[in-house]
């Protein structure tokens, strides 16, 4: 573990997590930042076995990932300058893989037996094991304790926070404040307010912010620019062959949204996410793999050939754009977590949800 505060030039490498902390909180007033390298295992490759993955002793190796963790106060950003000018906020706290491949997991080995290969399926195994790690990262970073600091958080795959329906995971401490994706990301798009300073506002003057903009005003959900994201790009092509409301969120339907049941938006989320019929075809198999693959690692490798799987070519990639995963998880402290692949958008299943309850602006 290694901790890095370059303003007050300290940097300190231990393995111990209480010294790293004794360092930041002795430090942090004088910089106002603090950087954070550790290594992390990948909660999946807990709770699912890959040969790729294992040392010749299955219960004793499971690799890790190189995670970075930022922590910085809005003082440190007016003050921090880059080549282009002042550097904007990302969140009082970021954490990041150091490398997106070993996070993504590029590569799978999986145990096919004598099944034909299926592309669907591929796309099913990844999604079943990318969600395990999604949504464990993000509570990791947002509810580490009891305390519930943290409002509200998300993940995305762009160079910045970006509107909460257009990443691939959102978290809210309170279920019934599930309208403050679609609030928030009213507020960045339609006034360019920076995500890290109006994500945790408080909702009413959330509400007083999308009220105070003119009648009729939209928003364009799948924006495009050099900065573009590859969940943006998928979302903008998928919405191309929709109808032109989907493209675009309306100032009045944030508004309907906001005085709608938080529980009748959750209950319209979840049934948005419901599989959809290509994905209920590929999940016995998928299962299936999961479960051979498991047991042959368990075995020391003993039984049939395992094939190194690439997931991400053009024809997984497609699947993915035409029936992009969702999850939508209640958790029992009383909050809610929102999910999909990284390389898809929560959009469409806003879009489907407010289309159910008929609040969607056409």
């Amino acid at each position: 573990m290694e901790v890095r505060m370059e303003e007050c030039d300290v940097e300190c490498k231990t393995d111990s997590t209480d010294e790293a902390l004794a360092t930041v909180r002795a430090h942090f007033t004088c910089g106002g930042e603090a950087r954070v390298n550790f290594g992390a295992t990948l909660p999946a490759s807990q709770r699912f076995a890959f040969p790729n993955e294992r040392g010749p002793d299955y219960l004793e190796y499971i690799p890790g990932i190189h995670v970075g963790l930022r922590c910085s106060t809005e003082a440190y950003h007016r003050r921090s300058y880059s080549l282009t000018g002042p550097h904007e906020p990302r969140g009082p706290l970021e954490m990041y893989p150091q490398n997106a491949k070993d996070f993504l997991r590029y590569s799978i080995d999986l145990a096919w037996d004598r099944g034909p290969r299926s592309f669907e399926a591929e796309v099913a195994v990844l999604w079943r094991v990318m969600q395990v790690d999604l949504e464990a990262f993000l509570l990791r970073l947002c509810v580490p304790d009891a305390s519930g600091r943290v409002r509200t958080g998300g993940c995305t795959n762009a160079w910045d926070w970006n509107a909460p329906v257009a990443t691939c995971a959102t978290y809210n401490a309170d279920a019934r404040e599930i309208a403050r994706d679609l609030a928030v990301s009213w507020v960045h798009l339609h006034d360019k307010d920076n995500m890290a300073r109006i994500a945790g506002i408080p909702l009413p003057l959330l509400h007083a912010r999308v009220d105070a903009a003119p009648r009729g005003a939209r928003v364009s959900i799948a924006e495009r620019g050099p900065r573009i994201t590859i969940a943006q790009r998928e979302t903008h092509v998928a919405l191309k062959r929709g109808k032109p409301w989907t493209r675009s969120l309306s100032r009045e339907t944030v508004l309907k949204a906001l005085a709608a049941s938080p529980a009748a938006l959750l209950d319209a989320l979840e049934a948005s996410a419901a599989p959809d019929e290509a994905w209920r075809a590929a999940a016995p198999r998928a299962a299936e793999i999961l479960d051979r693959t498991r047991k042959l690692t368990e075995a020391g490798g003993e039984g049939p050939p395992v094939w190194s799987v690439y997931p991400y070519t053009y024809r997984h990639l497609l699947f993915l754009k035409k029936h992009p995963p969702f999850l939508v998880r209640r958790l029992p402290s009383g909050g809610v977590v929102l999910a999909t692949h990284p390389y898809c958008s929560l959009w469409p299943l806003w879009a489907d949800a407010l289309s159910a309850l008929g609040l969607m602006d056409k």
